[in-house]
């Protein structure tokens, strides 16, 4: 008997031990899915933000390309000496005459002296310089101009006979290896060619853009690239990227690094990269994505290489687009519903008599005013600050202003590159334009769909957006996004990827991180990393827009307080910065609040410019500005710096501050912009670098802000 209720109360122990053995599990489970959902909610946040801020300067590229469109459009320059100028601007990116382009880049006749110890080229190019380039770069070495020059050139000549959708077919090599963007990180590309093997006549490879900007070495990756594609023409396959345009060099900075005839070599050999490629005529591979006019028997017959920057040229219109469908379909303009759309463009008003100069004089200042406004609209370019007077010295060309600057076709064949470079998928059905990016449009599972099915394709291949896992399904596993750039936003941000295909067109992943760091970091510790970098670059997105914020805080804060409502808050700053950011959940990153829950925006806008003070020893307000306006600037220096030296003349300083004046609410007299060149120059060279040229910024900022100081006494 008592033996029994001796194992009785052993069971029972053992029952209950067992029992609180599984409670325990059970809470450590939900503890341990908890803390990695919370991992995963920060890691989204943080990705937001940066690929918000990404979208957000490809979006000011095209409004600034947009603005610069619509200089060359509407001003007549006063002088042969001001027409010439203009033109080496903005036209400087448009391709040279074969005979000129080769007199241009005459590599023969550079010489390469005896002290240089780096890879030396020889064509017709064979497996044992592709290696030993690889080799060079491993060991830091760099290619002279003259190997680089006749490489453009050789490569050129073969793209030149490429048609603008390559073919390629499993049956000729084991598997086809596709792999996304690389953004100028040579490692990257190192380690898929010790991962998968280099190019061979049983391995091909298909690179699908982007293989420059962002990256320090995107001149290395051209050459890797290209001397492959001279060595295994029939296996190495190119794809054209939406950073393979001289517009959108010029604002990440590939184009700053490089020697110009080399820069005008690149920009020439990038227009003839093919559009598309097609595997086993069942795969299609394009950079961005397509659109509901995709074409791809029009995208075959363009003249590609007419197309140095996509961006040149009008942006898509929603109306233009329905327009064009309705046609397709049989209705006519006057049949289809008015669509909304851009007001139409102003007719001048008759001239008055020129005998009475001042009132022509006034007739052409309103007339011009009322054309500026109009193209604003069209380009979507919006002021923040006060309207704008234009200053008598800025003449409009009344003869150019009906006239379109491409024909139908022309831009017709313009949209449909722009959406295959440019374009990303939504979930969504539809096809809608793409105003994040500013450029493409967002396509559906049903535009996807009808696009499979009218070429009797089986999936699309495409890149364009970082992906975390390096790699991504979307529209019922009919879109596969590939990434090939690992830590692209930070370390450990991000893995990259390629993708093989073999004769099935079964898609077979590899991922990888090409930073050691990466590997060494626990989880926690990559989000931690990857979250400091994105909040402190949205800091300094946020104090660039202060003034603007202060004003949409002041609008809900009557009292003057300091202080405002979370939702208040986060509807002030989306409505300023307009980043579609989550603004609630990064509130406590970002601003404190006091103990009735209310958010103190004054002390968080200052706390934000000691920050920033704290890096850079500048007056607040000019700060602010410059933060603002740093990568447009940088952009028309670039544009002005035509032999890409750093350095841009006083006579070029003289001409572009007359072109922009008009523009900035700045008006100087020749007398005291050449003042104004002597004053920044501040090594007396007889050149302005980039730092001189944001010291004119500063200094015509401060004397706008001592006039208007003087104004409110």
């Amino acid at each position: 008997m008592g033996s029994s209720s001796s194992v009785n109360a052993n069971f029972k122990y053992a029952l209950q031990k067992s029992e609180n053995a599984f409670k325990a599990a059970v809470l450590i489970q939900r503890w341990y899915r908890r803390y990695v959902a919370r991992l995963e909610m920060r890691r989204r946040c943080t990705w937001r933000i940066f690929q918000s801020i990404e979208y957000a300067c490809e979006q000011d590229q095209i409004k600034l390309h947009d603005f610069f469109s619509y200089l060359m459009d509407h001003f007549t320059p006063s002088s042969s000496k001001e027409r010439d100028f203009i033109s080496r601007m903005f036209i400087s990116g448009e391709s040279f005459k074969e005979v000129e382009l080769e007199k241009y880049c005459d590599y023969e006749s550079m010489e390469v002296p005896d002290s240089y110890t780096g890879p030396h080229l020889s064509f017709p190019l064979l497996p044992d310089h592709a290696t030993a380039l690889l080799e060079a770069f491993k060991q830091k070495q760099q290619l002279h101009a003259r190997y680089v020059l006749n490489l453009l050139h050789e490569t050129r000549k073969h793209l030149k006979q490429l048609p603008n959708i390559s073919h390629v077919s499993t049956c000729y090599s084991e598997e086809v290896t596709v792999c996304g963007d690389l953004h100028g990180q040579l490692d990257d590309l190192f380690l898929i060619f010790y991962k998968n093997g280099l190019p061979s006549p049983s391995k091909s490879y298909v690179f699908n853009g982007d293989f420059v900007d962002r990256g320090k070495q995107s001149l290395e990756i051209l050459i890797v690239l290209f001397t492959f594609l001279l060595v295994y023409p029939n296996e190495v396959h190119l794809n054209r990227g939406n950073h393979e345009d001289h517009m959108v060099n010029l604002r990440y900075g590939f184009s700053a690094v490089h020697g110009r005839k080399i820069l005008k070599m690149i920009q020439n050999v990038f227009c003839w990269l093919p559009l598309a490629t097609l595997i086993d005529q069942k795969v299609l591979i394009i950079h961005g994505g397509i659109s509901d006019t995709t074409d791809l028997d029009m995208l075959e017959k363009i003249k590609r290489h007419k197309f140095v920057s996509v961006l040149r040229g009008k942006k898509r219109k929603e109306s233009n687009r329905n327009v064009e469908i309705q046609e397709i379909n049989g209705e006519s303009k006057a049949d289809a519903s008015p669509a909304t759309g851009p007001s139409p463009e102003p007719r001048p008003a008759q001239a008055p008599s020129m005998t009475n100069r001042l009132e022509f004089s006034k007739w052409v200042r309103q007339t011009v005013q009322e054309q500026i406004e109009w193209c604003r609209r069209l380009a979507d370019i919006s002021d923040s600050e006060e309207e704008e007077e234009l200053t008598s010295s800025s003449c409009v060309s009344m003869a150019d202003l009906d006239a379109p600057c491409w024909t139908r076709q022309e831009e017709q064949k313009q949209v449909s590159i722009l959406d295959i470079l440019w374009s990303d998928p939504m979930p969504q059905e539809g096809c809608r334009e793409n105003t994040v990016r500013g450029g493409g449009c967002y396509f559906g599972p049903d535009v996807t769909e009808k696009i499979l099915e009218k070429y009797s394709l089986q999936f699309l291949i495409r890149s364009h957006e970082c992906k975390h896992e390096g790699y991504e399904f979307c529209h019922n596993r009919k879109v596969l996004t590939i990434f090939s750039a690992s830590n692209y936003y930070e370390i450990g941000s991000n893995r990259g990827a390629y993708v093989k295909l073999g004769p099935d067109l079964v898609p077979h992943f590899v991922q990888y991180q090409a930073n050691k760091t990466a590997h060494t970091l626990t989880m926690t510790q990559r989000i931690s990393r990857v979250e400091e970098s994105a909040f402190r670059a949205l800091r300094e997105k946020l104090f660039a827009h202060t003034s603007g914020l202060i004003s949409a805080f002041k609008a809900y804060d009557k009292d003057g307080t300091g202080r405002i409502t979370l939702s208040n808050w986060a509807t002030a700053v989306e409505s300023v910065l307009r980043l579609g950011l989550p603004w609630r959940m990064l509130r406590p990153q970002l601003v404190r609040s006091t103990a009735d829950g209310l958010l103190e925006y004054k002390s968080w806008l200052e706390d934000l410019a000691v920050e920033q003070r704290s890096q850079e020893h500048i007056q607040s307000g000019l700060l602010e500005v410059i933060y603002r306006n740093r990568s447009n600037l940088e952009t028309i220096f670039r544009i002005i710096d035509r032999d890409h030296s750093g350095l841009i003349s006083f006579e070029e300083f003289h001409q572009t501050w007359k072109l922009f004046s008009s523009h900035m609410n700045i008006e100087l007299t020749d007398d005291g912009i050449n003042d104004l060149v002597r004053s920044i120059d501040f090594n007396k060279d007889g050149n302005i670098d980039f730092n001189e040229f944001l010291e004119a910024f500063r200094l015509v900022k401060q004397s706008q802000d001592s006039h208007s100081s003087r104004g409110l006494w």
